[in-house]
């Protein structure tokens, strides 16, 4: 199949590539580079900020928040004229793509005014606190316990894997506040300063780069919230825990499709192995375009198909985690040289989409674990398409 777009959907496009023509930063102003996944230079705090009063930060939004009320295939095209360039949507992703998102979900209008709109023009930044130890993919384990206290909730627990939380201003935090409900149900949602005193965060590295601290954890001891940053009602958070996955899953199989993209335009096939892998990588990506092609129809249909976005998942992340240990196979030891620089610098990207092929192939596990582990798609696309009895 192939995916074509009417007249209104090519405007757009045409509308959007003449304000990046005219708005993007030069590459002299692009030098600073971010520290984490919530340290967001000025340049591109000023560049997020110029999308967003002209509506093409996340244009499905409305335009008080960022957008123009796109349509799903026009905020396809957006994206896939980012990915072209090389540009990347934003430096601090969780805060843009999942936290706003939920706030502007389940939030009230105060929430949306004082987080969510400052998140998206980049005044703020925010993390996710959802991950802990023993509770990783696993959420409804979670233990960290908030109790009311009059117009408070006082917090103590742990995160872990908590990306950018060194740098971000708030946390977006899971918290357990009925420890004697069933698992999935006594879970509420607290947005939390990380200037309020009893958070203590410590960056630890990662397997990437003895300077790459974006990993945190992150203690409660004794924080007290207040009771109006509780987000959506109290301990029903499962459903703003799944409503802020399900707005990084939608066009979630998309950034797949670019890095796979990125490989076949970085690697170069040296022997007949080489060779055989390349070709598997271009009808990995064609395939996932496909597929994710046939998604994109049935969403702009109104059709809502949970197990379909699994699926995309699952060939998306394994296919750029098996693409880049044979790019890094096929560089033999030079793979292993780092820093080094893998692909064509372009300064509004994420360094890491050009670093060493170490690293990138280090990276590639982050996408079978964010958003849902492959284990948990898999299980999702068992029961909901093969009629799987539930383990």
């Amino acid at each position: 199949m192939q995916l074509a777009f009417d007249a209104d959907v090519e405007e757009f496009r045409a509308e959007f590539l003449a304000f990046l023509a005219n708005h993007l930063p030069d590459e002299a102003e692009a030098g600073e580079r971010p520290r984490s996944s919530a340290d967001v230079p000025e340049w591109a705090r000023r560049w997020q900020r110029m999308q967003f009063d002209n509506g093409w930060l996340l244009p499905g939004n409305p335009p008080e928040f960022g957008g123009r009320n796109a349509s799903i295939l026009q905020q396809y095209v957006h994206l896939e004229e980012l990915s072209r360039r090389r540009i990347y949507h934003s430096f601090n992703p969780q805060g843009l793509g999942i936290i706003a998102a939920s706030l502007l979900s389940f939030g009230t209008p105060e929430q949306k005014e004082r987080w969510a709109a400052p998140i998206l023009r980049a005044e703020i930044t925010a993390a996710l606190g959802m991950s802990e130890p023993g509770a990783g993919s696993d959420l409804a384990s979670l233990r960290t316990r908030a109790v009311r206290d009059g117009a408070t909730f006082v917090v103590n627990g742990q995160k872990v894997w908590t990306s950018g939380a060194n740098e971000a201003d708030v946390l977006l935090t899971f918290v357990r506040t009925d420890p004697d409900a069933p698992k999935h149900k006594g879970i509420s949602v607290l947005l939390i300063p990380t200037d309020t005193p009893g958070v203590t965060r410590r960056p630890f590295a990662s397997v990437c780069a003895e300077d790459d601290f974006d990993f945190n954890e992150v203690f409660f001891t004794d924080v007290r919230v207040p009771v109006e940053n509780l987000v959506g009602e109290l301990n029903k958070g499962w459903g703003v825990a799944n409503g802020a996955l399900g707005h990084e899953r939608t066009l979630l199989w998309l950034s797949f499709a670019d890095r796979l993209q990125d490989l076949i335009e970085d690697f170069r096939p040296g022997t007949a192995l080489d060779r055989d892998r390349y070709a598997t990588l271009a009808m990995d990506n064609q395939a996932l375009r496909l597929l994710g092609s046939a998604a994109l129809a049935r969403a702009d249909r109104g059709e809502q198909d949970v197990a379909a976005l699994s699926v995309l998942k699952i060939l998306g992340s394994e296919a750029v985690q098996t693409a880049s240990e044979h790019a890094l196979d096929g560089a033999g030891f030079d793979g292993l040289v780092h820093p080094a620089l893998t692909a064509p610098y372009t300064p509004w990207n994420n360094d890491h989409f050009a670093s060493s092929w170490f690293e990138r192939y280090a990276r590639s596990f982050a996408g079978t674990i964010a958003g849902g582990t492959s284990e948990i798609q898999r299980t999702i696309v068992a029961e909901r398409v093969l009629g799987l009895p539930r383990s």
